[in-house]
């Protein structure tokens, strides 16, 4: 157990955007039975303590990997990138938000709302997987690009959650 590896070490992959998500499960499983607490029944309180801390790392890591935008986030941290919580985007970008925003909060009244949701939320993701790959094809030259990219992921992120929350609305959950 080394607590010193990055979050990738951790699951024994390289640092690159594109993961084999199946791959990560797996390794987490794998990982995650490895530390469980009845293995350790026997063992030291100290070693008990550093395996309780090891899972947690692991959780922490599996988490922040299997999220596309967490990834990108922490591949950017990795290289010393500090994301502004404050950030400058492009005025376009902001006024599409603006719009999207106007949309979603129409389709509360709308009697064809949930229909609609679900096309609005395929255009959201097809959004957020064109950043997606615009980030991974910067990531490597251009950390301004690939913070402009996270950037504009976080705001479709926060658009998706809250398209979610009104089809919870709209279902009466």
């Amino acid at each position: 157990m080394d607590f010193n590896q990055n979050y990738f070490e951790i699951f024994g992959l390289p640092v690159t955007f594109k993961l084999d998500l199946d791959g990560l499960s797996r390794r987490y499983r794998e990982l995650q039975k490895e530390l469980h607490p009845d293995n350790y029944a026997s063992s030291t309180e100290h070693e008990k303590r550093l395996s309780m801390q090891w899972s947690s790392l692991v959780n922490a890591a599996n988490e922040t990997l299997k999220s596309p935008q967490a990834r990108a986030i922490y591949m950017l941290e990795l290289k010393g990138v500090d994301i502004d919580h404050n950030p400058v985007l492009p005025p376009a970008f902001l006024m599409e938000q603006i719009e999207l925003r106007e949309e979603l909060e129409s389709l509360e009244d709308d009697p064809a709302g949930l229909d609609k949701l679900d096309t609005f939320k395929v255009r959201v993701k097809d959004v957020m997987s064109g950043l997606e790959r615009q980030f991974e094809a910067v990531v490597n030259e251009d950390d301004e690009k690939a913070l402009t990219a996270v950037y504009e992921m976080q705001f479709m992120t926060k658009l998706m959650a809250s398209a979610h929350h009104l089809e919870e609305k709209l279902l009466d959950y």
